[in-house]
């Protein structure tokens, strides 16, 4: 970049001064905000459907191969909930409010809460999820491309996490088709 493309220290340091209210909102940012406040809590809510699913399935795995699964569920889980409080807090940042509430929550969320009666059943809705997000994120990203980078890489991130949850389940459907 030419120093021209660059806003003069003066003019920073006005702009700065209004609308102090905003927070991290400035003047040069660039993405509809309320549209991606609106994306952010649906990837919240679909965060926190995840964690309610792959916790059940932590509590309900049996069978033989049960013990290092479940272990997986529950990892897993915990790293769901990690996602849903780093959106929350991006949320807040941009100046909205994090949707918690239980009320429509599964119409917010990109992936189902399918409980599964087996162990594969659950491997493979807990597969199924993960590919739902990973595509959900994906087109998250596209659309906030280069106008906020805070968020495009917090979605990365997150993206990159639920691509090795996917492989991670897998490599246990793999695993259960040959035992």
């Amino acid at each position: 970049m030419e120093k021209s493309q660059f806003t003069d220290a003066t003019e920073l340091r006005r702009r700065a001064r209004q609308h102090i209210e905003r927070g991290a909102v400035t003047e040069g940012y660039r993405a509809d905000r309320e549209k991606v406040v609106e994306l952010l809590n649906a990837a919240l809510a679909t965060e926190i459907v995840c964690m309610l699913r792959y916790k059940r399935h932590y509590f309900m795995a049996r069978g033989p191969n049960s013990k290092g699964i479940a272990a997986e569920f529950l990892e897993h889980a915990q790293e769901e909930q990690g996602h849903a409080d780093q959106l929350a807090e991006r949320i807040v940042q941009l100046g909205g409010a994090p949707n918690f509430s239980p009320e429509g929550m599964l119409a917010r969320s990109h992936s189902e809460y399918v409980e599964g009666k087996t162990l594969a059943d659950m491997v493979r809705e807990n597969l199924v999820a993960e590919r739902i997000a990973v595509e959900a994120y994906g087109e998250t990203i596209r659309y906030v491309g280069d106008k906020d980078p805070t968020t495009r890489r917090l979605l990365e991130e997150i993206l990159a996490k639920e691509e090795e949850h996917a492989e991670d389940l897998l490599n246990l459907v793999a695993q259960m088709g040959h035992s």
